[in-house]
């Protein structure tokens, strides 16, 4: 595991399209794809319109990319609240990407619950029963959620399934998320998190007793191939046990 602390957010987002490029060049020379997981929020939507430009979408056989979702709320592909809709708007629409490999967290018709073991059928489809992601975008929230893993939810319990479908009732919507088991499978996994509001999470998920009801990113495997690229409003001098 690797934490780097930046001084300028900017910076922060060249870093992370940077890791995006270096692992899709990796991965495509390996195997001839990358498949990823991405995740919704402004830092995203910065790394994003990165990729689209010129400097970097140059550097990615677009193509032979793979684009899942680790989470999404309920709503139709052309509503604000979607992840979807900001991917597609910032990146998808804006590079010569292969339609037929991005997999919506979304389908209008379907119950989620329903949807969720379709999206799971999609992921085992790409990736077959090992189900590693080469890269999974991931950021954390101030209470310490990622993905849709949010703090005394069920989902949290969850060790067979890799995708679930269910009702957030502080958010008073249905949510669907890849499960920490299947995140813990990618081979590379960025965390990015910054800002005051983040500093006790960010520090009771690195340093904090394992409590993963209360602080869900505890949930994802300090390994190799996990970094964290925060800035010092929410991480500080960060020491790890």
């Amino acid at each position: 595991m690797d934490i780097i602390v930046f001084e300028d957010l900017d910076i922060l987002y060249r870093k992370a399209a940077d890791t995006f490029a270096d692992l899709s060049k990796k991965a495509i020379q390996e195997k001839d794809r990358f498949v990823v997981a991405l995740s919704g929020g402004s830092s995203p939507k910065a790394i994003f319109s990165l990729l689209a430009t010129q400097e970097y979408a140059a550097k990615i056989e677009w193509s032979k990319v793979y684009f899942f979702w680790v989470d999404e709320r309920w709503v139709p592909l052309d509503d604000e609240k979607s992840n979807a809709k900001m991917t597609f708007g910032t990146l998808l629409n804006q590079v010569p990407v292969n339609k037929e490999h991005i997999f919506p967290m979304y389908q209008e018709g379907v119950v989620p619950e329903e949807y969720a073991e379709a999206y799971e059928k999609q992921i085992r489809t790409v990736l077959g029963n090992e189900g590693a992601f080469d890269f999974i975008l991931l950021g954390m929230g101030d209470d310490g959620h990622t993905a849709s893993l949010f703090p005394g939810e069920n989902v949290l319990n969850e060790q067979e399934k890799w995708v679930v479908a269910y009702y957030l009732k502080p958010q008073e919507m249905y949510r669907i998320t890849l499960t920490a088991p299947l995140i813990n499978k990618a081979e590379n996994i960025l965390v990015v998190t910054f800002g005051e509001s983040k500093k006790h999470a960010l520090g009771e998920v690195l340093n904090g007793e394992y409590n993963p009801e209360l602080y869900p990113l505890q949930l994802i495997e300090k390994k190799k191939g996990l970094q964290f690229f925060t800035d010092e409003k929410a991480g500080g001098r960060i020491v790890i046990k």
